[in-house]
């Protein structure tokens, strides 16, 4: 139509949930978000929603992105879950080296914002990161850990996945995030060897 400004809306969904990403919810305002998409105020409004339903859909659209890939990466589990849990911290990795993307994790970002964040978004949040565990603890049983095992190290591998986004944001080197990771799959090799 004639007149009438075209756009994708998935590059302007890529666009706002790199701004997101890399300032947080509270510091992203709608002038960023104007100028991260090239969209002005009532174009965001009409097509992508208010504030609160861009944020979701950009959570929605990184969970997505990066929950394929987890679930891809931890798809061997049966046979080999040392592996697999491997290649779910490389998944993480990987991202976190990638210099067209910000530091961290937009997860882990949002959960620590949480008392910032409305209620709408807190719960779906906490929902993601809810389902990385729940993820993982399929993984490992199906790995060969018992269900209290299975659950301990679930946690252990959530958590430790997440504060690795924390850590990069702080400067720690690949090395440094690498031994981290190395540490927990020590852990879980040695639990592994045992149940065996």
């Amino acid at each position: 139509m004639a007149g009438r400004k075209q756009f994708d809306t998935d590059t302007a969904l890529d666009a706002a949930m790199v701004q997101f990403w890399r300032a947080g919810y509270a510091d992203t305002s709608l002038d960023d978000l104007s100028r991260a998409t090239g969209l002005n105020r009532s174009s965001i409004y009409s097509s992508l929603g208010d504030k609160d339903t861009l944020f979701l859909r950009c959570l929605e659209r990184y969970a997505t992105r990066y929950g394929g890939k987890y679930d891809a990466a931890l798809s061997c589990a049966v046979d080999r879950p040392l592996a697999a849990v491997r290649a779910f911290f490389e998944v993480t990795l990987e991202r976190i080296a990638d210099p067209g993307l910000p530091d961290g994790c937009l997860v882990a970002q949002s959960a620590m914002a949480t008392p910032v964040l409305s209620s709408r978004v807190a719960a779906r949040t906490k929902e993601a990161v809810g389902f990385q565990h729940t993820r993982l603890r399929a993984a490992l049983k199906a790995g060969g850990l018992h269900d209290e095992v299975a659950e301990t190290f679930a946690i252990h591998v959530a958590a430790v996945n997440q504060s690795l986004a924390v850590m990069s944001r702080t400067g720690a080197s690949t090395e440094q995030l690498r031994a981290i990771v190395q540490v927990t799959l020590d852990a879980l090799g040695r639990v592994l060897g045992a149940s065996g």
